[in-house]
């Protein structure tokens, strides 16, 4: 059936990339315009545009869906329902009452509203999260909800394993979502209040290790933003080493103090101690911490 898709990150590739292999196949995929990204600042189309290109489904690059032209292309694709998912911009009146969208949002609802639900949640050190497909309102990610599903959050599980599982549960839940849409028997159940929270978007405060936070509270910062982000901790010189991967111990050294224990250089905490299995020193490519410590010494 015929149907628009809007979205624009990677997560939102892999919803496109299932969608597209069911009935729910969209005419139409929206996505935001390129973007200058990396080093050489060069102009990049968004993951989920290299997707519709690569399924063969025609792309609106829009800088603003609200806006007449774009808005008009929309409606035109047809299909009673459409389907939105990290796409990066607010759809408003009228297009928003005009053309009724399934939300896939990777958190548990209520909890974790907002831009950054996944890094929230591995960072907050929740056990479990999940997927929720609801009803896209003007409300930040308040809609009333059609279909969820849980998942288990490993207690060393980094954001690129979880989020690459949520983008599957989201891809399957949406197909299932839209098919009941269009028969019209999907079931809405109100969110409500209780367990609210908000991810708000990661900033570069949130990037920076701090030593006096438990060592369990830091391992769940450096694998919350791993591996797309990163986390850093402050060294002498203004230097910054990258942190990507980390081992919980019960003990070590005193706090922001480093030590070698049987080849690897490990951080002392508030509480307890990190081992660095991965690091990233400046300028430099990622790498094992023995390695770097056999090349760099204790700092």
């Amino acid at each position: 059936m015929s149907g628009v898709f809007l979205g624009t990150s990677d997560f939102a590739g892999v919803v496109l990339e299932i969608l597209a292999a069911s009935d729910q196949r969209p005419e139409l995929v929206v996505t935001l315009p390129d973007q200058r990204r990396g080093r050489g600042r060069k102009e990049q189309a968004s993951p989920v545009a290299l997707k519709a290109e690569e399924l063969g489904v025609p792309v609106l690059k829009s800088g603003n869906v609200n806006d007449e032209e774009d808005r008009a292309r929309i409606l035109a694709a047809g299909g009673e329902w459409a389907s939105i998912c990290a796409f990066g911009q607010l759809v408003k009146e009228p297009l928003l009452s005009e053309l009724p969208m399934l939300n896939v949002h990777p958190s548990l609802l209520p909890r974790w509203r907002g831009a950054a639900p996944i890094e929230r949640a591995i960072m907050a050190g929740d056990p479990e999260t999940g997927v929720c497909v609801m009803r896209l309102v003007a409300g930040l990610d308040s809609g009333p909800v059609a279909l969820r599903e849980e998942t288990a959050i490993g207690p060393d599980e980094d954001f690129g394993s979880v989020s690459a599982r949520l983008a599957e549960i989201g891809g399957r839940l949406l197909v299932e979502g839209l098919a009941a849409a269009r028969r019209d028997e999907i079931t809405w159940q109100q969110q409500g209040e209780d367990g609210l929270t908000y991810a708000e978007k990661i900033t570069g405060e949130d990037r920076q290790v701090d030593p006096a936070r438990t060592a369990r509270q830091v391992h769940d910062q450096i694998r919350g933003l791993t591996p797309h982000i990163g986390a850093w901790l402050p060294l002498d010189g203004d230097e910054r080493l990258g942190i990507r991967g980390t081992t919980v111990l019960d003990s070590g050294p005193a706090e922001g103090e480093f030590a070698d224990q049987e080849g690897w250089p490990v951080l002392g905490c508030g509480e307890g101690a990190l081992r660095l299995d991965r690091v990233q020193p400046p300028g430099k490519k990622e790498m094992d911490g023995d390695a770097w410590l056999r090349g760099h010494g204790l700092p």
